[in-house]
């Protein structure tokens, strides 16, 4: 299996490669006010690829700090110390709370 695994991304790269070789003519990418990049197209592609890596990456950091934020709010605090007196009685002890599939992306949360 490992060998497959490496055979895989071997044929990966050499296909990559081949289409940086074979895509080395110039192209003109147009912006606005008459500005433009000239550059090979092998560049062109990897920088819109890349674009799209950090576009993607800002858009998803909204919802990862409100996860992170619920986190740390259900999370408890080392502050916190337990009461010095005794209980009177014992409480009994609490139900397990159940989990539905609602309930996953919340528990899954702890894991980033």
């Amino acid at each position: 299996m490992k060998y497959l695994l490496w055979l895989l991304k071997a044929a990966i790269f050499f296909t990559l490669f081949a289409f940086a070789l074979n895509n080395q003519h110039d192209a003109t990418v147009y912006f606005f006010f008459g500005t433009y990049w000239r550059a090979p197209l092998v560049l062109v592609v990897l920088a819109a690829f890349a674009g799209g890596l950090v576009v993607g990456a800002l858009g998803m950091l909204p919802g990862w700090w409100k996860h992170r934020a619920a986190a740390a709010a259900q999370a408890p605090s080392a502050t916190e110390t337990p009461s010095t007196t005794a209980p009177t009685a014992v409480p009994a002890p609490a139900a397990a709370p159940s989990i539905s599939a609602t309930d996953l992306p919340a528990v899954r949360q702890h894991g980033l």
